[in-house]
Order: C-alpha cells, then sequence, then structure tokens
C-alpha cells in the first residue's frame, strides 16, 4: 500500500475538525455564555475562540486547496454563533472530503507561496504540509481546546483526539 498526500493530509485535517465539531458541542451542553466564549482567549495578545475555529477550518481546506492547485471555498469569516461556527468546519470537511485523489498527484512538489505584511515563505507542497500547515492547523485546534478547557468544559484528551483508527481484531 502507497501512503500518498492525500493520506498525510485530508484524513488529519477531517478528523481535527471534526473533534472541534464535538468540542463546541460539549461547550454548548456546558451551558457557556455564546457570546462571551465567542470572544475568549487565553491571553490579551491571542485571537479569539471564534477566530481559532475559523482559523483552523481555513488552515485545513487552503491547504488541501493549495496541495491541489484549485481554489478553497470562502466564508465571510464574521460568524456571530457556534451553529455558524459548526457550519464553517462543516463546510471545510465537506470541501476536503470532496477532493478526489487524484487531484493531490505532484502536489509534493507544488510550489505555495504565503503572503503575510512583512513575511513572504516559499515552500514546495511536501515542506508547506509537514512544517506549516500541519503545525499551523493544530495550533489553532489545540488554542480552542485550552480556551473551553479553560472555561471550565469537561474536555479530556479522548475528546482532543476523538475516534482512533485502532486495528481491527480478525
Amino acid at each position: 500500500m502507497t501512503f500518498t498526500l492525500k493520506d498525510a493530509s485530508a484524513p488529519i485535517f477531517v478528523r481535527g475538525l471534526t473533534n472541534l465539531s464535538h468540542l463546541i458541542d460539549k461547550a454548548v451542553e456546558a451551558g457557556l455564555d455564546e457570546a462571551e466564549l465567542l470572544e475568549a482567549r487565553l491571553a490579551p495578545d491571542m485571537r479569539p475562540f471564534a477566530d481559532q475555529i475559523r482559523m483552523a477550518s481555513f488552515s485545513g481546506r487552503s491547504c488541501v486547496a493549495r496541495l491541489t492547485g484549485q481554489p478553497w471555498p470562502k466564508t465571510d469569516d464574521n460568524e456571530a454563533s457556534l451553529a455558524e461556527l459548526k457550519a464553517t468546519i462543516a463546510l471545510s470537511i465537506a470541501f476536503i472530503e470532496g477532493v478526489d485523489a487524484t487531484a493531490f498527484e505532484g502536489g509534493e512538489t507544488r510550489r505555495i507561496e504565503l503572503r503575510f505584511p512583512g513575511v513572504e515563505l516559499d515552500f514546495d507542497g511536501v515542506g508547506y504540509l509537514t512544517s506549516f500547515a500541519i503545525p499551523n492547523f493544530f495550533f489553532h485546534v489545540t488554542t480552542a481546546y485550552a480556551i473551553l478547557r479553560n472555561r471550565g468544559v469537561a474536555l479530556g484528551k479522548r475528546d482532543f483526539l476523538g475516534q482512533l483508527d485502532l486495528l481491527q481484531a480478525a
């Protein structure tokens, strides 16, 4: 069996986003004030919870799009409720799952250029995935998890890890 670029990216993003959606469900069950949670942050200079969800969702779908050389679905980044954030997660999952495996062919060496104010980053596909996209994605997922824990939501490691792909007994 060959391990492909799609195998190294899409399932990781789908799993993390699925778990993130579950974390939001746990926050709702905990009865947190929604408006307060959307603006909650770990430190004054960090982005709030809503932005962590937006950035994790964007990171997953934009990575897959960049690796496959196609546009990604855009959002307005103005979600004002947990339900709207869950819809952004669902949009990202649907996009990632909808990309055909053949679209990833050649993505390992595809040039990926990122431009931010004062920063220019140039990668090949593998370098982009492994040194930027995956770590960036998990930074935002982990920060969202930490904000919820900080607000008293009963979460554990299994909530973060989600469904494990265990070997099934024969």
